[in-house]
C-alpha cells in the first residue's frame, strides 16, 4: 500500500516509540519523511532501511521555536512541499500541583503544548498549498484525569481541545487536523510500568481488548487521519486505548 507516494511528512519526535513506528509506517506507504528528534543517531537508526532520497534527519528541540520553524523551512527548500505534521513529540513529569517543580511544569508545557503550537504554525502556510493535513499525539491522559499527572494531563488536555480549534480554523483552508489519544502503550516512556505486574493488571482491568497498546497500532491510526481515506475527517480525537474510554469507570463484574 503506498498511500503516500510523493507525499512529503514531517514526524517530530521520531526517534523511539510511537514516533518511531509513525515514521517508519509512512516511509514504507512510499512519503518522504522529515525525521525530527534530539538525539541524531536515533534518528539515524530509524533511516537505515530506506533510500537516502527517501529522508532528511532534523536534529531539533521543538521546544525551540527557532528551530522548529528551521526544521520546516528547510523540509520544504528540500522536498518542495509539505503535506503531513505529525506532532508526536512529548515529556512526562510525574507529581500534583502540590509537588511539581514550575521547571518540571514548564518542561512539559514547553515541549507537549509549545511544540505543536511551534510546529503547527510553521506549517500550516505549506499545508494550505497542499491541502495537507496534521495529526497530534495526545492521550486518554487529555481526556480525563489520572492521579498524581498534573502537568501532562494539562499539557494534553490542551493538544486535545487545540486540536479542535486548529480543525475549525483552518477546514476553510482545506487542511485537516485530528489527534489521536493512546492509552498505555509500550515504549521507552512506559519501560518501567512495563515492569510492573500488580500495575499492569490493573491497567487490563480497564482494557476491553488484552494491552498494553504497541507503537504500531497507534501509527496505523495516525496514517490512516492523514491519509486521504480519512478526506472527511477533522477535529476528531480518537482514542486508541483498547477500549479504555469505553467504560463509566466502574469495575467489571
Amino acid at each position: 500500500m503506498q498511500r503516500f507516494a510523493d507525499k512529503v511528512v514531517v514526524v517530530t519526535g521520531a526517534g523511539s516509540g510511537i514516533g518511531k513506528a509513525t515514521a517508519e509506517r509512512f516511509l514504507e506507504e512510499g512519503a518522504i519523511v522529515t525525521l525530527v528528534g534530539r538525539t541524531k543517531s536515533k534518528l539515524e537508526d530509524v533511516a537505515k532501511p530506506f533510500r537516502d532520497d527517501q529522508f532528511m534527519i532534523a536534529e531539533a528541540d521543538v521546544s525551540n521555536e527557532d528551530e522548529v520553524k528551521d526544521l520546516i523551512s528547510r523540509t520544504v527548500e528540500k522536498f518542495g512541499r509539505l503535506d503531513v505534521l505529525v506532532n508526536n513529540a512529548g515529556v512526562v513529569a510525574e507529581g500534583d500541583v502540590g509537588t511539581l517543580t514550575t521547571d518540571d511544569w514548564r518542561r512539559v508545557m514547553a515541549t507537549d503544548v509549545d511544540g505543536v503550537f511551534y510546529a503547527s504554525r510553521a506549517a500550516i502556510p505549506h499545508l494550505k498549498a497542499s491541502r495537507g493535513s496534521i495529526v497530534n499525539v495526545s492521550s486518554v491522559s487529555g481526556m480525563g484525569g489520572d492521579w498524581g499527572m498534573a502537568a501532562y494531563n494539562a499539557a494534553k488536555g490542551a493538544v486535545t481541545n487545540l486540536t479542535r480549534a486548529m480543525a475549525m480554523d483552518h477546514g476553510e483552508d482545506g487542511v485537516r487536523v485530528n489527534a489521536v489519544c493512546p492509552s498505555l502503550t509500550r515504549t521507552g516512556m512506559t519501560e518501567d510500568m512495563m515492569d510492573d505486574d500488580k500495575l499492569i493488571a490493573k491497567f487490563n482491568e480497564r482494557f476491553a481488548l488484552e494491552g498494553p497498546g504497541e507503537p504500531e497500532d497507534v501509527a496505523a491510526v495516525i496514517a490512516f487521519l492523514a491519509s486521504d481515506d480519512a478526506r472527511f475527517v477533522t477535529g476528531v480525537n480518537l482514542p486508541v486505548d483498547g477500549g479504555m474510554s469505553a467504560s463509566n469507570g466502574q469495575p467489571p463484574q
